[in-house]
């Protein structure tokens, strides 16, 4: 083999003679790395980064449900499919209290508008209330035949109303263990329902394609809405104006409408999935990959802005022009209601967010996973 005279200098480039080659090999050029293997490296790597805060694991099931405390910032509730309700608050890691008892995947936790309670309720068609200040069972709420789907507290008082699967809707008199009211009329699983803000009527909706009003008090169903002109899927969410005067319904069949709380007529028609108002806008998102903002008083779109994969949650960050969106990719964005721009992205979570919730002093943003995880994230500078 030709060599250099000095082998030892560095003489630049070097040059092969037809004698200089001992073996010749194939390569297939399947088996060459190219840029794009590297960079869809790159980007796993960059996927893998973790913006939170503070994640929450004492779960060992998927989660499905979160609340924020309406008084304590750092105290969060959630549920899951492990059967358990877990207590824990944002920045102490070692502080946790297990909502115990329950015998089926916990769907859904709430706290009182007092902060001094906060309720789970599970698959298995119990409802718990406990005490935040002692960490006692205050009571246990039971009756329905099937499992629950959403709880809710009165406005001002312990007043909880539940939503079941057997069709039916539930309230109980928290402080003293009582059972009120049983409101039934729809015929298949009530998946949402609230007291409007004044706290006067009920509006429920269900997977019958209806929705319900009543006066909480008599139990007499006021008005049904359905049929012609209305959803023709069922429902699954619905949100009531802060004027108690309007609710928001949405349907698997990608609607919005708007009804008259007081007369029980509908009268507006929008596009969305799930949704959460602040008056005068609403915001609706859906599986369409899509979160809109809509102007309620002209029925028209503010802005549409668009996500890479289905929008599976969304809130309003306190009072402020901001909304936050909880996506099947499993990331949190943050968007300005106003330019319809996407102004953070939180990552973290590695499978589709299931709800959110934001802390009393809306500083952290709370989303929880099918991926086991709850995972805060800051949110000051959205306040």
């Amino acid at each position: 083999m030709s060599t250099s005279a000095n082998d030892g200098e560095d003489h630049g480039d070097v040059f092969l003679d037809e004698d200089d080659i001992v073996e010749e090999i194939n390569v297939d050029e399947e088996d060459l790395p190219d840029a794009e293997d590297d960079a869809d490296s790159d980007a796993e790597v960059f996927d893998e980064a973790d913006d939170s805060l503070h994640i929450f694991t004492g779960h060992t099931g998927e989660l499905y449900t979160v609340a924020c405390s309406p008084t304590d910032a750092q105290l969060v509730a959630t549920g899951a499919g492990d059967d358990k309700g877990f207590l824990w608050k944002i920045g102490q890691g070692d502080w946790a209290f297990e909502l115990q008892g329950h015998k089926d995947s916990v769907s859904t936790v709430a706290f009182s508008s007092d902060g001094q309670l906060v309720a789970s309720g599970s698959l298995d068609g119990v409802i718990q209330v406990w005490d935040i200040s002692s960490g006692n069972l205050k009571c246990t709420l039971d009756g329905p035949g099937a499992g629950i789907e959403w709880i809710r507290w009165h406005p001002r008082g312990h007043l909880v109303l539940a939503g079941s699967e057997d069709s039916t809707v539930w309230m109980w008199n928290a402080d003293k263990n009582a059972y009120l009211n049983t409101f039934s009329g729809h015929a298949s699983t009530v998946t949402c329902g609230d007291f409007t803000p004044d706290g006067k009527t009920i509006c429920t909706g269900s997977d019958d394609a209806s929705l319900r009003i009543w006066n909480p008090r008599t139990g007499e169903n006021i008005h049904v809405v359905k049929g012609h002109y209305y959803h023709t899927e069922g429902l699954t969410c619905l949100t009531i104006t802060s004027d108690s005067t309007l609710v928001l319904t949405g349907s698997k069949d990608g609607s919005v409408h708007i009804v008259n709380i007081a007369t029980g007529k509908q009268f507006r028609c929008l596009n969305g999935f799930d949704l959460c108002c602040s008056s005068p806008w609403a915001a609706t998102g859906s599986m369409d990959q899509k979160l809109i903002i809509w102007d309620l008083q002209h029925s028209l779109a503010r802005c549409t802005c668009e996500h890479e994969e289905g929008v599976t949650c969304l809130s309003w960050l306190g009072a402020s022009r901001f909304v936050a969106t909880g996506c099947v990719d499993g990331k949190v964005r943050i968007w300005d209601s106003l330019s319809g721009d996407c102004i953070k992205t939180f990552r973290g979570h590695t499978d589709a967010i299931q709800s959110l919730g934001v802390s009393a002093d809306g500083s952290h943003l709370v989303s929880v996973s099918i991926d086991g995880t709850a995972r805060v994230f800051e949110i000051d500078e959205f306040r």
